[in-house]
């Protein structure tokens, strides 16, 4: 298969997976492993990285209504009833703060013991089913929280944290952890789902600058030990490049309207078990056909 066509699916899962519940992570490992690209390619990590950016800005676009109004009433809030510490854009970063700074901690602890085709079935697999019963444990339960504006500082602080285990387990997904985390403090479907979203963004671009950063401009102790690779820009690369960042944030914009409009209806059930059912279909088949 080409380049070109490679970059068009791997654009084409970025896009679908990055806001679903399901781990794009995984997903790319996978679509990576199948077509045969190899994994510690540095161009091809490289693009992993950036074709993040186009999801992110089709993120940005959908919710700028959203966020400019919450810059307009900053901080009294829509309601005038915030302060400067429970206003959805100082929850959004003290939630970025509490998963940040313990991500960092764990990052080559996780990057070690958790980065293998196993661990992320297994992340795969238990995200699924706790999503279902948290899902199902909360329909049972009144919500207290229905709107970003009615969150507490206490919420936003244990969204923080329970998001620092997508970036600690590979496979878990920052979709799936906020979610639920939401829903386990009284927020109920949509609402989760907007702060993830909203928490989402700070996140991704710090995460992704850093990793690009990172494969741009290595440390002299990784170069000197060969750990990394420079990549040598081509015009046939960046063309690849553009490519998947144009096709991930187009796939992105109509799949955050799509599972907005379908959470409010139908809850989270639909990809519980399709986490189960991939992450057991790993185990049983994934050594065999995409490797550890």
């Amino acid at each position: 298969m080409n380049p070109y066509m490679q970059s068009v699916l791997l654009g084409i899962v970025e896009g679908l997976t990055e806001f679903l519940p399901v781990s794009s992570t995984a997903h790319l490992r996978i679509t990576e492993a199948l077509m045969k690209i190899p994994l510690d390619d540095a161009y091809w990590k490289m693009y992993t990285i950036v074709i993040q950016l186009g999801a992110i800005l089709a993120l940005m676009l959908l919710f700028l209504s959203r966020i400019v109004d919450f810059l307009r009433t900053f901080p009294a809030g829509e309601n005038q009833d915030r302060t400067w510490w429970n206003h959805p854009i100082s929850l959004t970063l003290i939630a970025f703060f509490f998963t940040s700074v313990p991500a960092l901690l764990l990052h080559k602890w996780s990057e070690k013991n958790l980065g293998s085709l196993t661990a992320m079935a297994l992340a795969l697999l238990i995200g699924g089913v706790l999503m279902w019963v948290i899902d199902a444990w909360s329909q049972r339960h009144e919500p207290n929280t229905c709107d970003v504006e009615e969150m507490s500082l206490p919420q936003a602080i244990w969204i923080g944290l329970c998001q620092t285990l997508s970036a600690v387990f590979p496979g878990t997904s920052r979709s799936m952890s906020t979610i639920a985390a939401g829903q386990l403090v009284g927020m109920d479907r949509p609402t989760a789902l907007e702060f993830s979203f909203l928490i989402s963004i700070p996140t991704m671009v710090a995460a992704t600058g850093w990793d690009l950063i990172k494969e741009i401009h290595p440390s002299k102790a990784a170069v000197a030990a060969g750990t990394v690779a420079h990549v040598v820009m081509s015009a046939d690369r960046w063309i690849v490049l553009l490519i998947g960042l144009m096709v991930s944030f187009i796939v992105a914009l109509g799949v955050v309207e799509w599972f907005l409009f379908w959470v409010r209806k139908h809850g989270f059930t639909m990809f519980a078990i399709y986490r189960i059912l991939l992450g057991g279909a790993l185990l049983l088949w994934g050594a065999k056909y995409i490797g550890s």
